[in-house]
């Protein structure tokens, strides 16, 4: 299994949309739990890593830093 590398300030596409109909979102914050931005309606979500991890598709542009 691949192992997903990203950070805090990174732009990543996520497997399924969001209702708002984007897929891109930003890391705001890392840890056991991973807080996420929509960037298409700026509507923020904390879940755990391991959710994220699966339910993210890539990164799409990296953070400054």
């Amino acid at each position: 299994m691949e192992i997903k590398q990203f950070k805090v300030g990174d732009t990543v596409e996520m497997k399924k949309p969001h209702p708002c109909g984007s897929k891109l979102w930003k890391v705001l914050r890392t840890g056991a739990d991973v807080r996420i931005e929509c960037l298409g309606c700026k509507h923020s979500v904390m879940i755990s890593r391991v959710k994220f991890e699966k339910s993210m598709k890539r990164v799409v542009e990296p953070g400054n830093g």
